[in-house]
Order: structure tokens, then sequence, then C-alpha cells
């Protein structure tokens, strides 16, 4: 496993893997690593001749009051983790190799894909992620690009910016991993306390009754989204801050469910922990 810290040393290498017709999987992390991670890049290493994974926590996409400095940074363990999982190159830059002095450029993205679900709630987020992915698309020029479905929404945005952009990269979108009670695999689960983490399982659970109901054939989606908020409303501590039945595709709200089309997506907080988890029916 080679790691590079230098976007021109990184450049250099790839170079002459690409001169050789090799293609590059590329796994964008913000560290904090988990078997979540370890499915994308094991999918990555199935499909691709050589696999990069970056680790930066990217500070564009975080806002003023929004947990940056509280993020988990464990980039020791995330090394020994990569390791085992074999990957061939680790992309570790500081952050004033990816935005040096008098960096002014960002990226802006609009329309109906960030109108709805965390855009309201994040102001610029996405415009951080635009900016930080494109970025890291520049450097390493990846055939394929592997994504989680948990970021339904940071996925969308990917893949429109690319569209619209013409940017030649395959985006692999990969299956939510999950905890044994169905919890979706975060980097953020780290900061729940042990008390927080038993209820936390609730989210997939009443999204999960709510895919059943939708299923059985009900097609109102307010009959659906209620059923979910009662589930969820037996726990105090968890405080939901959107529970939306939108498109899987197009991000759009649904005034009836849509088979095959469907996917209910929420975010919540418990004891001020944001978990954001979404299930297709």
């Amino acid at each position: 496993m080679k790691v590079f810290n230098h976007i021109n040393s990184l450049r250099a290498w790839l170079k002459n893997k690409k001169r050789l017709g090799k293609t590059i999987g590329f796994v964008p992390t913000m560290g904090a690593l988990h078997c979540a991670h370890g499915s994308l890049i094991q999918r990555s290493q199935k499909r691709c001749d050589i696999t990069v994974v970056s680790i930066f926590v990217n500070p564009l996409q975080f806002g003023p009051q929004e947990d940056f400095n509280e993020y988990p940074r464990m980039m020791n363990a995330d090394l020994q983790f990569l390791k085992k999982e074999k990957v061939d190159i680790v992309f570790t830059p500081s952050y004033a190799e990816m935005y040096p002095n008098g960096f002014s450029t960002l990226i802006h993205i609009s329309g109906p894909i960030v109108h709805g679900l965390c855009a309201p709630f994040r102001p610029n987020h996405f415009n951080g992620v635009a900016t930080v992915v494109l970025k890291l698309l520049h450097i390493v020029h990846p055939t394929h690009l592997f994504l989680g479905q948990k970021d339904a929404q940071q996925v969308a945005v990917i893949k429109k910016i690319l569209q619209d952009l013409n940017w030649n990269t395959q985006v692999v979108v990969c299956p939510t991993l999950r905890e044994a009670d169905g919890l979706a695999l975060s980097s953020r689960n780290k900061r729940l306390s042990a008390s927080s983490r038993k209820f936390a399982s609730k989210l997939f659970e009443s999204l999960y009754c709510g895919k059943k109901c939708a299923q059985s054939g009900e097609k109102n989606v307010l009959t659906v989204l209620n059923l979910i908020r009662d589930k969820i409303r037996q726990e105090p501590r968890i405080h939901i801050q959107y529970l939306e039945v939108v498109h899987k595709d197009t991000l759009q709200p649904l005034q009836k469910i849509q088979p095959q089309k469907t996917m209910i997506a929420i975010a919540a907080t418990i004891d001020n922990v944001r978990l954001i988890d979404n299930i297709i029916v």
C-alpha cells in the first residue's frame, strides 16, 4: 500500500498506470473507516485494476453549527484498516494541499435535486461536496467512482454534476451496509453514547415498517409517513428533522407510492448526533 500526501506525486504515479491501460477505482472518504467503506473498497477491487482511497475531512461541507471539530479523526487506525483491505493507494492531503492560500473557486449546484431532504437544513453543504469531489476526481481521474446508497442525495448530486459536465467516470452505487439491528453504518455512529446507540436502530425499524406497508398495497404517502412517525415517536430521544417519500432517482416528492421508484428518506438527531437513512420500496 502506497500513501500519498501530495497531489503531484499521486498524479505522477497514476499517470504511469494509466499508460498501461489500468482501470482506476476511487473511494472518497472522510476517514473513521468501517465495514461499509470496506464493502466499497472490495467492490472496487473486484471491478478495477487499482483502487485509490482518499481520507480528507472536507471543511466546506460543514455548516457553522455543525460537527466539523467533533468529526472523528483516526488516521493511524484508518491506515491499518486500509492495509488489511489491501488497498493499492491512499491519498491523505492536508487542508493546505487541497485548498491552498488564495483558493476561491467553489462549485454551485442548483435545481430540484437540492430543494428537499438534507439541503434546506444544511445550506451550502452540497456545494462543498461538489467542490471537493470534483477536485478529487480531477486529481485521480478514476474510471469508476464507488459510493454508498446511504448518502442518497449526495449520490444524486454527484451523478448530476458528472452528467452536466460530461465527466467520463462511471458511478457505482453500492447497497447500504447495516449493523445486525439494522442501523446503517456511519462514521457518526462513533459519537453515539451506549444509551443512545440502543435507540438508533429505531430509524431503520420504522423505515422498514413503512416499506412493508407500501408493499402490502398502500399507495397513500401520508398513511405510510404517519405509520413511520408513530413508531419513532415511541422513543422521545429521537427528533425527526425530515421524513419524506421521494422518487429514488430525481428525489422529487411523490404524491403516491410508485413500486420500484419510491424512496423513503429520514434524517433525525439522537442526543445531538445527526443520522440519515433511506429505504427503497
